[in-house]
């Protein structure tokens, strides 16, 4: 995997953790939990689109992959938290 490759995996996780921790009450996790949020839930969403026998290619088709996967996981969190 190239640099910028990884670069960009980084960034669109970054992104979609801030995106996802804005759109599920709450505020920013700060950059390095908006981070683990966007990555973990870029394979959280990849996951539930392989499922449903869907694909998303692209810059913006990754970023809505994370994004689902992040609301996802901090959706499931906060469940979890509040049990």
């Amino acid at each position: 995997m190239a640099v910028t490759s990884v670069l960009l995996f980084l960034l669109i996780g970054l992104a979609a953790g801030w995106i996802a921790s804005a759109l599920v009450r709450g505020g920013g996790l700060g950059l390095i939990g908006n981070l683990v949020v966007g990555v973990v839930g870029a394979l959280i969403g990849g996951h539930i689109l392989r499922f449903f026998g869907m694909t998303a290619g692209g810059l913006f088709g990754s970023l809505f992959t994370a994004i689902l996967g992040a609301v996802v996981l901090l959706f499931l969190i906060r469940l979890i938290k509040r049990a």
